[in-house]
């Protein structure tokens, strides 16, 4: 690859674009304030309307002054910040079938996803308010004869917090998806439905209300999963590729190309979060 034909912002884009297929808790959040950032260290602020008041209205009688509305700030950091950096040598690049660079680029698009992708479940897990965590004593062992009715359970824990029930999510290690196969309330829900066309983004059926997402990045500790169900407005993020530079290494026939990915995310609403803490027992 001649290094004249590197065009920084269209790879930039490309790499965007590589982010965006193949994430999946990025794309189940809040991203209205992405585009604002350019550097690591930017800082969003998130104004949230508080409570309005409702009255009796009583006829030809006069309604109270308006109220002043109050708001709420909070602060979304972009306090994360990675960065690829990879070189294809000269003899490398023509001796390979097909275009290196484009392989590699796509290889650096899912590292990157990788590594935001689990730093944001995990965000999510932990942003859940205490009354919200199923399993927090003790972690529930999911069984394929138990697993749909835990899942129940936390949608009965966003009904009582008035959650909307349109768009929510759960997403789920592949071994509690293993579970889920073997009980007909999901295989039927998920039949004819559009989950064997969205695997690409994780989206692997319904159950229970929820849009079911596997992923490899649940929160995991020891032996005890963290899986969060919610909907896209308790979380705010926003990520941006900073820049991405090609050069020619100079004591080495090769070139070179470096990107920076920069971003942050933050619970605005930890009451639209639920958690089943668990682990993946043997069948009941």
């Amino acid at each position: 690859m001649a290094i004249t034909t590197f065009i920084p912002e269209l790879w930039s884009a490309r790499l965007m674009y590589a982010l965006d297929k193949s994430h999946v808790a990025a794309n189940l959040v809040n991203r209205d304030y992405e585009g604002t950032i350019r550097q690591q260290g930017d800082t969003v602020h998130i104004n949230t309307i508080g409570a309005i008041t409702v009255n009796d209205y009583t006829r030809n009688t006069d309604i109270e002054d308006p109220e002043i509305l109050t708001t709420t700030d909070q602060t979304l950091e972009i306090n994360q910040a990675k960065y690829f950096n990879f070189q294809i040598d000269d003899v490398d690049a023509a001796q390979a079938a097909g275009n290196m660079m484009d392989t590699a680029m796509g290889r650096a698009a899912y590292a990157l996803n990788d590594v935001s992708d689990s730093y944001l479940l995990g965000l999510i897990a932990a942003g859940a308010n205490s009354g919200n965590i199923l399993g927090s004593s003790a972690a529930v062992s999911l069984t394929a004869d138990n697993v749909y009715n835990n899942i129940v359970d936390l949608r009965t824990v966003l009904d009582k917090a008035n959650v909307p029930n349109t768009g929510r999510y759960i997403v789920i290690p592949p071994e509690v998806y293993g579970l889920l196969l073997k009980d007909d309330r999901f295989v039927k829900a998920t039949d004819g439905g559009t989950a064997n066309n969205t695997l690409l983004n994780g989206n692997v059926g319904s159950a229970a209300g929820f849009t079911v997402y596997m992923s490899n990045n649940v929160p995991f500790s020891t032996d005890t999963w963290s899986i969060p169900a919610s909907v896209a407005s308790s979380t705010t993020y926003a990520e941006q590729i900073v820049s991405t530079e090609a050069y020619r290494m100079e004591k080495r026939f090769a070139d070179a190309v470096k990107g920076l990915h920069v971003y942050g995310a933050k619970v605005t609403d930890g009451k639209a979060i639920a958690v089943l803490k668990c682990k993946v027992g043997a069948a009941g």
